[in-house]
């Protein structure tokens, strides 16, 4: 690991005032982190835009899945900073046109890519290969992963926030983006009882009820399911079976991971839809109460959960404080909207690399202040001043 960065310019008077200020909406508000893919990579694990590179050059792809991801990946040209779930959710968006025309019974039942025809078990199957490309390099079997930092992490949000006094904050929700397990295993290696969504151990079974067990210090909602997540035939819920369990007999196992924006699997049934609504709860403050959601390693290019937050600001009454660490050196996109809007720039408080911007305050600072890296706002929430 190399050495811990210098967190000298954060120290100057306003800056550290702002990181008091978070100190105590954290001790008086219910806590909700947004934790993107931005908190993996101090581990060894790619950003976005490295997966996809990654992926796109893995070289073990067959022929057509290969063709069907490269004529996405062209069609997405001159677009701002498409990714692999962009290309995937093209990919199913296209197998729910090819599979409503099976079901219409069309004659004309194939899509075009690129000038090339593809049916649907062809798309499907490319889906299904591009997803465990991304598991293979997400579980990084060649190497170990250190987890240290996310072990420090938990250790910090779940510490008393006032010492001596008993921790009143109730269970800290977890709104994870990430595919991997990283958070999972850090909570469990601190004893720290948390819920997935999934009743079992090492095999699983889905089952949101455990949300709501008594006792629970956090909950982990992953928004765009998880590498060690599977699903059998005829069954959307997921389940997670042990590598060394054979489960031929049940069909297909297929990693779960979000692919797409489309309306292809609307239902009841659906473990996305279920956990995109327990994630607009934890969003909501009950009356007479306060949460705060702190968004970390997350760039906000996630149109659906820009607009999650955004009606929740809007909807909150003011109960909802939304708290950004960002890497840019001022607020820009979504972030540059909410600080220039008058009806929520109290709300939000932006972090960003080269100042503090909140409601009317702007304070800039001449050198990088760093602290939207995951390892140092592990620092800054563990207490270092």
């Amino acid at each position: 690991m190399s050495a811990p960065d210098n967190l000298e310019a954060i120290w100057a008077v306003p800056f550290v005032e702002a990181l008091d200020a978070l100190d105590a909406l954290m001790a008086q508000h219910g806590r909700v982190f947004l934790v993107g893919a931005g908190c993996s990579k101090c581990a060894g694990l790619p950003l976005m835009e490295e997966l996809t590179t990654n992926v796109l050059n893995s070289g073990g792809l067959d022929a057509d899945t290969t063709n069907i991801l490269k004529g996405i990946q062209d069609s997405f040209t001159g677009a701002s900073g498409p990714n692999i779930e962009d290309y995937l959710s093209e990919i199913i968006d296209l197998l729910a046109i090819a599979e409503r025309r099976v079901e219409r019974g069309a004659t004309d039942n194939q899509v075009f890519i690129k000038e090339k025809q593809y049916a649907g078990p062809q798309l499907r199957e490319a889906a299904e290969k591009i997803k465990r490309t991304i598991s293979d390099i997400i579980e990084c079997k060649d190497k170990k992963i250190d987890i240290t930092v996310h072990r420090e992490f938990v250790k910090a949000v779940h510490r008393p926030i006032r010492p001596g006094k008993i921790d009143s904050s109730g269970c800290v929700d977890y709104l994870c983006l990430n595919y991997d397990t990283l958070l999972e295993d850090a909570l469990a290696l601190e004893r720290i009882s948390f819920s997935d969504g999934l009743d079992g151990g090492v095999t699983g079974w889905w089952n949101p009820s455990v949300f709501e067990r008594d006792g629970l210090s956090s909950r982990i909602f992953k928004l765009h399911g998880s590498i060690n997540w599977c699903e059998f035939d005829d069954d959307p819920l997921p389940r997670r079976v042990a590598g060394n369990v054979n489960v031929q007999s049940e069909g297909d196992k297929r990693i779960l991971i979000w692919p797409a924006s489309t309306k292809y699997r609307e239902t009841q049934r659906d473990p996305y839809a279920q956990l995109a609504e327990q994630g607009r709860k934890a969003l909501r403050a009950a009356s007479g109460s306060q949460k705060i959601l702190i968004s970390c390693g997350y760039r906000f290019g996630d149109s659906h959960i820009n607009l999650e937050i955004d009606r929740a600001l809007h909807e909150s009454d003011g109960r909802l404080t939304v708290v950004v660490f960002t890497s840019d050196d001022e607020p820009q996109g979504q972030l540059k909207k909410w600080y220039e809007n008058s009806a929520v720039t109290e709300q939000v408080l932006i972090f960003a690399n080269r100042g503090f911007f909140h409601g009317t305050t702007r304070t800039e600072s001449d050198s990088d202040l760093l602290w939207w890296k995951f390892e140092n706002l592990t620092r800054l929430l563990g207490g270092e001043r």
